[in-house]
């Protein structure tokens, strides 16, 4: 499904591409600045910067009116059912979040990982309570961090794809270790 999106977004001009990239959900900046760099030979230094301000866009929309569409949302069956999978899914790898407030919410959005940017951070934000001008301050420190690393990892080409591997592995089996 990212790839389809990406081959979409490709007849774009690279920088709204990026952008537009950066925004969605699923990719966020961890894969729109990799794909920007690699994909539409666009400067790692302007990569990142678009897609910063990319991720960040509906961040603050996301803060305001989540809880009340939400709860709008609510009487139908479907998103009670997503709800609840990304409350414990949030709630799991939130422990952090929820012991450090706007500190771990930085760090939360900050690890490079699958289901830790800017969007999660937004719901584990209010999740946790954390009041909205801390929460914003906190994932924006998130993702220009994420974005440091990313942009990092990218410069180290094959390395860097080792670096991650190797993250990712670890990251699996420590799971399944817990899970055991």
């Amino acid at each position: 499904m990212a790839t389809h999106l990406l081959e979409t977004l490709r007849g774009f001009p690279p920088e709204l591409a990026t952008f537009l990239a950066a925004m969605l959900p699923i990719l966020e900046l961890r894969g729109a600045i990799p794909w920007a760099v690699l994909k539409l030979q666009m400067p790692l230094w302007k990569a990142y910067l678009v897609a910063v301000v990319g991720n960040l866009v509906p961040i603050v929309p996301l803060l305001l009116v989540f809880q009340p569409v939400s709860a709008w949302l609510h009487r139908f069956p479907l998103w009670q059912r997503f709800y609840r999978w990304l409350e414990r899914r949030t709630r799991a790898r939130g422990e952090v979040v929820e012991r450090y407030e706007a500190l771990g919410l930085m760090l939360f959005v900050a690890i490079p990982l699958p289901v830790t940017g800017a969007w999660t951070g937004a719901f584990a934000a209010l999740l946790f309570g954390i009041r909205f001008r801390r929460a914003l301050v906190a994932i924006l420190g998130g993702v220009l961090i994420a974005g440091a690393i990313v942009s990092a990892l990218v410069a180290l080409g094959w390395l860097g794809g080792l670096i991650v591997g190797a993250v990712l592995i670890g990251g699996a089996l420590k799971s399944l270790y817990n899970r055991i």
